[in-house]
């Protein structure tokens, strides 16, 4: 895979939820092994457990933003002022290209959360649902940032 939007999307279509491939991607920058990576995501898929809530592919970006940028000391205002002016920088790109970065309002749901239950992964599962496009979003956006950054 040319670039880490690719990737993303290719772990998606294998199954990962919109925050595993979307953080799992990005294996190289945040030096998480694989293992430990689908662990801490696993529960943001769904709009955090099918909640419906924020994207996971968004969350995912803001996790690996904490891991490249993200501070560390509770004390240092400036730091988490500018730490938190870059997450709201990567969900207004993301807002930008998609409207919004509520899953309920990508998916066009009327129902405030889903069952627990994820769907089936199944080629009509595929056709009908945008999420790859929102993890490939997600992935190229943080890849802007990473640039600008360097």
């Amino acid at each position: 895979m040319s670039t880490h939007a690719e990737k993303a999307a290719e772990l998606f279509r294998k199954g990962y939820n919109c925050a595993q491939a979307t953080f799992l991607a990005f294996a190289d920058e945040t030096s998480m092994d694989k293992k430990t990576a689908l662990k801490l995501t696993s529960s943001f898929g769904g709009g955090m457990g099918r909640l419906r809530e924020v994207c996971g592919a968004v969350s995912a970006i803001f996790m690996i933003a904490g891991i490249k940028y993200g501070t560390d000391d509770p004390r240092n205002d400036e730091e988490k002022a500018c730490h938190y002016a870059l997450i709201q920088e990567l969900a207004r790109r993301f807002r930008e290209k998609n409207g919004t970065i509520i899953c309920r309002e990508l998916l066009d749901l009327s129902e405030k959360h889903s069952l627990p239950i994820p769907g089936k992964r199944t080629d009509d599962y595929y056709k009908t649902r945008p999420c790859e496009r929102f993890v490939f979003d997600a992935a190229e956006i943080m890849d802007e940032v990473i640039k600008e950054h360097k």
